[in-house]
């Protein structure tokens, strides 16, 4: 019963997406759906694009594992990422005349800079896409009771993604996170509700999750520890501002303004609701600390759904998978979508030189056809936990793209030569400290960030002089 009311959710996100897919009549369309919407449904498809499978069973597990501390990438650097794109980057960001950040950077440096940056950005989506198939096969595997296995499950989630992804674009993706940001809200309310009941009430609740050392958010009083937190919180506080599903929902508002309040009250509604798995995993400990104990040892992740199969009435189910799955295909969708306009526009475009709008669209299509074929592979062979992959994602972005993005829009001295020289840099700082001095006082994002704004600074100013 469970699997067929998730069921009829999917074939309605499905039906949704496809009817999407009526209203694309060109590139622009698929790219950022014609820039026609108002701040409630950018609002919408910032938290649902956000609010994936790191936040129901990621942060819960991670804050069993970790405490609060833990938690600095997600949510708390990710909410504050969101303000800094509402409050900094969002006027200037819709202001510009392109379809990717790869068609910014070839106009405000040059071709090199466009092609090198969208394949870094188009590179960190990998993880955070694999994420998301991963968490639909443990959804399918947990709801079939087992009979679908969960790589099973990740070919047959990522299909269904793809099916409405790749036909409408934008428009499926915007109209399917409306509905499913819904569906994510109403599902953690409900849920939230009944285990706090379960549990002996809220108050018993809070006064587990503030139990020993868990609500601690700073680290530890040592240089290694603090510089270590710092770098957790700024791979996605600043890694994740220069990727372009942050550009299309900036675009694909109306006008400015609701290109700002739409990214300012989608983070406000993400944090809000991004702190309630917590509670329900406190809650779960309370329900039922034989199975949490249990699940501790074989996978973290399992903790609240098997509560939910094994404790709470059908429609309670009804409402935590449903919510689950929404925020599942609202995050998988947007992030395959990003990359592969991207990776179409600024890459494969140049080369395969389509002569039509028509063509172009068709370019952009088999591009996430292509990414997804590819995603899925590495969702089938990757070992990591659904959260590491996703915080792992933006480091690239982050020693690569930020400086340049940053210093194109708001130094006016910033020129193609320091571009160049940032991105060098900072890969190459990244990427030797990961491979030779990983365990070094300065974590390697940290360093490769500031060797690229160095560049970024010394290259410029050299090409001024």
């Amino acid at each position: 019963m469970l699997a067929g009311l998730v069921a009829l959710y999917l074939a309605a996100s499905i039906a949704v997406g496809l009817y999407a897919a009526t209203r694309v009549r060109g590139a622009s369309d698929f790219a950022v759906a014609g820039r026609q919407f108002g701040a409630t449904i950018v609002a919408a498809t910032v938290f649902a694009t956000w609010f994936g499978a790191e936040t129901v069973l990621g942060i819960p597990a991670t804050f069993q594992k970790e405490g609060l501390r833990g938690l600095v990438a997600d949510p708390f650097a990710a909410t504050g990422c969101l303000l800094l794109v509402a409050l900094v980057f969002a006027r200037p960001l819709f202001r510009l005349d392109v379809l990717t950040l790869g068609d910014f950077f070839r106009q405000r440096f040059d071709r090199t800079t466009d092609v090198v940056l969208s394949l870094c950005i188009a590179f960190s989506y990998l993880g955070w896409i694999a994420a998301q198939f991963v968490a639909l096969g443990l959804v399918f595997n947990v709801l079939s009771g087992g009979a679908i296995d969960t790589r099973s499950g990740i070919v047959a989630g990522a299909a269904i993604v793809l099916v409405y992804t790749m036909a409408g674009g934008m428009w499926s993706v915007a109209l399917t996170d409306f509905l499913q940001a819904a569906m994510i809200i109403a599902g953690m309310a409900g849920v939230a509700w009944v285990l706090a009941d379960l549990a002996g009430g809220p108050a018993r609740v809070f006064t587990e999750m503030a139990s020993g050392e868990r609500m601690r958010f700073l680290p530890e009083p040592d240089a290694r520890s603090i510089l270590a937190w710092i770098s957790a919180g700024l791979v996605v506080f600043f890694g994740s501002v220069p990727q372009q599903d942050v550009l299309q929902r900036v675009k694909s508002a109306k006008d400015e303004r609701a290109a700002v309040a739409g990214s300012l009250a989608g983070g406000l509604v993400y944090l809000v609701v991004a702190l309630v798995p917590i509670f329900l995993v406190c809650a779960a400990a309370l329900i039922d600390p034989a199975l949490v104990s249990r699940l501790v040892e074989r996978d973290y992740q399992l903790i609240l759904p098997t509560l939910v199969v094994e404790r709470t009435p059908l429609a309670i189910q009804a409402l935590f998978f449903g919510a689950l799955t929404a925020a599942i295909l609202s995050t998988a969708g947007g992030a395959l979508l990003a990359p592969a306009v991207m990776l179409a526009e600024n890459v494969v475009r140049p080369i395969a030189k389509p002569q039509t709008d028509a063509a172009v669209l068709r370019t952009m299509r088999l591009t996430v056809l292509l990414l997804a074929i590819a995603v899925t592979v590495m969702a089938l062979t990757s070992s990591m936990s659904i959260y590491e992959l996703v915080n792992e994602s933006g480091k690239v972005v982050l020693v690569s793209s930020f400086v340049p993005l940053a210093a194109g829009l708001f130094w006016k001295r910033a020129t193609a030569r320091g571009a160049h020289a940032s991105i060098a840099a900072g890969l190459a700082v990244w990427i030797a400290m990961e491979a030779l001095a990983s365990g070094s006082l300065v974590p390697p994002p940290l360093a490769g960030l500031a060797a690229s704004a160095a560049a970024m600074a010394a290259g410029s100013l050299a090409t001024r002089a």
